[in-house]
């Protein structure tokens, strides 16, 4: 198994999905995995530290899990078929491990809330993640040039309240 960390999570410009990125701790791999706006929100949520009136969900299964005197040991992306990752939740209670069957998104938004630490399994990484090309000229000069508008058009985009203000839309 591979330890990693949540390293962003980005929003898709083409559909209301978004893309969660783990970054592997003692190497440079990515593996980005597609989730849905809410279960985005939910990680973001926490990440931030925004405090909401009401439990959420996550924050809901995590009562419920310590109320059974339980614990979250860690979360798993345990496969990947046909594009579809699958996830684990790894319980620990009375000094049995219990594995709980998950979508990577919601194990995920668990894990940040009871600090458990998020592993995937070797295969997953090997099948899925990818590594940046360090020292290698992507773009030419001139391609760079050309591209630089589009760059400053990007980086002044507010995307963290882009959801809060679809919700005003609504």
């Amino acid at each position: 198994m591979v330890r990693v960390t949540i390293d962003s999570i980005k929003v898709s410009l083409i559909s209301h999905h978004r893309v969660v990125v783990l970054r592997e701790m003692e190497a440079e791999r990515y593996l980005p995995i597609w989730i849905g706006p809410f279960e985005a929100d939910a990680i973001t949520t926490k990440l931030q530290g925004v405090e909401v009136p009401r439990p959420l969900t996550h924050d809901l299964l995590k009562s419920v899990i310590q109320e059974m005197g339980a614990a979250v040991s860690y979360v798993l992306i345990s496969d990947l078929q046909d594009e579809t990752f699958y996830g684990r939740i790894i319980l620990e209670l009375n000094s049995q491990l219990f594995e709980i069957d998950s979508r990577p998104s919601d194990a995920l938004a668990l894990a940040v809330r009871t600090n458990a630490p998020v592993y995937v399994e070797d295969s997953v990484m090997q099948k899925a993640s990818i590594e940046p090309i360090l020292g290698e000229e992507i773009l030419t000069p001139e391609e760079e040039d050309k591209l630089s508008i589009f760059r400053e058009f990007v980086d002044t985009l507010d995307i963290d309240n882009l959801s809060q203000e679809e919700e005003e839309k609504d």
